[in-house]
C-alpha cells in the first residue's frame, strides 16, 4: 500500500554482559536486566581479591541464570608462568560440567589446554590478548574461539570494518573504570610492590598519587610543580561510560557490550546493568525515534567515583580523559538497603539494611525496569516491630512505611 511504513526493529540484540564478583552480584546483576555476567574462579584469573566463585556457588549462580535465560562466562586470562598450567585441565572440565557457558582466555597455553582437555567449553579471547583488527580474529575463529573481546585501543571506526570482515562474535567494554596501560598489560603493580598484575596480583598503581620532587642535597623535598599539589594523578584514566553512544555500538555490529566491575559492589552492578538495559531496548525496539534520555545519564553518576569520557572509541583520549589535579567532585550516594518484602495492604516494606539510615532521611527506591520511588523516612521499625529512630546495625531487619509499591530486591540509596 502507498504511503506505509514498517516500523524498523532489531531483533538481536547485543548482549548486556555484567561483572559478578560474588554470587549475590550474579543474581543483582541477572534480576537488574544483564543476559550474561561474567565471574571469576579459585584459579587464573586476574581479580585474585574478588570474590571469586567455588564450584558448588557457580552451580547455584548457573542454574539461577539458566531458569532467567542468562549465561555465566568465568575469567581465566592470566599470563600463566613455569608451573601455573598445573591442574588447568581439570580446572576447565569442571567449568565445563558444571555448566559454565564460556571462558575468557588470554594465555595461548591456557586456550590449548581448554581446547584439548575441556571439549564443548567454548572459549572467548580476553582483552588482555590486544585484538585490534580483523585478521587477528580470524586466526583465532580458525583455532576454535567463537568471540573476541577487542582490545579498548581499538576505534568505533574499526570495529565497523573489523565486523564487515570476520563472523566471529565481537565483544566490548562499554562501561567501567580503564587500564592506563595497553590492553590491561602492566608491570608497574610488579615494580613497586612485587604484586604480578597479570597473574591477579595488581595493586593498582596507576591509581595513586604522584608528585615531582627534587630532593636537594639538604634532603628537603622541593616539588618542581609550583607548590604542594595535594591531588596530583599522573597516570589515572577517567572511567569509560559509551551510554550516550547506544546507536553507533550497536549499528557497528557488536555482540557483547561489557561493563567493567567484578569488585564493585551490587549498587553500582544493579544500577549500571539496569541504565543499559534500558537504552539498549529503547534503541532497538525503535531505533528510528531513538532518543537518548538524560535520566539514564543521571543515573550513572549516582554510582560513579571518577569522571566518565568514551576512551579510544572516537580517537586518541584527550588529556581531559586523564585524572590530572585535583578531581571534579561528584555527588555521592550511599546503597543504604534491598526490599525484602512489601505488603500492599498496609504498605510496609520489610528492609535489609547495607548501611545507617535512619527517621528524616530522604531515600530512593529504585528497582529492574528502570523504576524509581522517591519519600522520606516517617517510621521506623525494627524485625520486632518495635519503633526505632535509625537502622545502625549493618545486615538488620527493619520495616517502613512505602506509599508506592515496591518488590522484593529493589535497592535504596540516599546522598551522602
Amino acid at each position: 500500500m502507498v504511503g506505509v511504513t514498517t516500523k524498523r526493529v532489531i531483533t538481536k540484540k547485543p548482549e548486556v554482559l555484567a561483572p559478578a564478583g560474588t554470587l549475590e552480584k550474579l543474581k543483582t546483576a541477572i534480576r537488574y536486566g544483564a543476559d550474561a555476567v561474567y565471574i571469576g574462579g579459585n584459579a587464573y584469573g586476574l581479580r585474585s581479591r574478588a570474590g571469586n566463585f567455588t564450584y558448588d556457588e557457580m552451580r547455584e549462580g548457573v542454574a539461577f541464570a539458566k531458569a532467567a535465560n542468562a549465561k555465566v562466562y568465568v575469567a581465566a586470562n592470566m599470563v600463566v608462568h613455569e608451573g601455573d598450567v598445573e591442574g588447568a585441565g581439570e580446572f576447565f572440565r569442571e567449568l565445563r560440567d558444571v555448566g559454565i557457558r564460556a571462558v575468557i582466555v588470554s594465555d595461548p597455553s591456557l586456550i590449548e589446554i581448554c581446547a584439548t582437555e575441556a571439549p564443548g567449553l567454548p572459549i572467548h579471547l580476553s582483552t588482555q590478548a590486544s585484538a585490534t583488527n580483523y585478521e587477528t580474529l580470524n586466526f583465532w575463529q580458525s583455532e576454535g574461539l567463537e568471540r573476541v573481546v577487542l582490545a579498548r585501543e581499538v576505534e568505533i571506526d574499526e570495529i565497523r570494518e573489523i565486523r564487515q570482515k570476520t563472523d566471529v562474535e565481537i565483544e566490548v567494554f562499554i562501561h567501567g573504570a580503564m587500564c592506563i596501560s595497553y590492553s590491561g598489560r602492566c608491570t608497574l603493580s610488579n615494580h613497586m610492590s612485587e604484586r604480578d598484575a597479570n597473574r591477579g596480583g595488581c595493586t593498582q598503581s596507576c591509581r595513586w598519587k604522584y608528585g615531582l620532587f627534587d630532593m636537594g642535597q639538604s634532603g628537603e623535598r622541593q616539588s618542581l610543580l609550583g607548590g604542594e599539589t595535594l591531588e596530583e594523578f599522573s597516570m589515572s584514566a577517567v572511567d569509560m561510560s559509551m551510554i550516550r553512544h547506544i546507536p553507533d555500538l550497536v549499528e557497528s555490529g557488536i555482540d557483547s557490550f561489557k561493563i567493567e566491575g567484578r569488585m564493585k559492589s551490587i549498587h553500582y552492578v544493579s544500577t549500571v546493568s539496569n541504565v543499559y538495559r534500558r537504552a539498549i531496548d529503547a534503541y532497538c525496539d525503535d531505533p528510528d525515534n531513538y532518543e537518548f534520555k538524560q535520566e539514564w545519564e543521571d543515573e550513572l553518576w549516582k554510582v560513579a567515583q571518577r569522571e566518565l569520557a568514551t576512551g579510544f572509541y572516537y580517537g586518541t583520549p584527550t588529556e581531559h580523559e586523564q585524572l590530572f589535579g585535583k578531581p571534579r567532585k561528584i555527588q555521592a550516594y550511599s546503597f543504604i538497603g534491598q526490599v525484602l518484602a512489601y505488603d500492599e495492604e498496609t504498605q510496609i516494606a520489610t528492609i535489609q539494611q547495607r548501611n545507617h539510615f535512619g527517621l528524616g532521611d530522604a531515600v530512593e527506591f529504585y528497582g529492574p525496569g528502570f523504576t524509581h520511588a522517591y519519600q522520606t523516612i516517617d517510621v521506623l521499625w525494627n524485625e520486632h516491630d518495635v519503633p526505632i529512630e535509625r537502622a545502625p546495625s549493618a545486615m538488620m531487619i527493619v520495616k517502613t512505611k512505602v506509599t508506592v509499591p515496591v518488590k522484593p530486591f529493589d535497592m535504596i540509596r540516599k546522598k551522602k
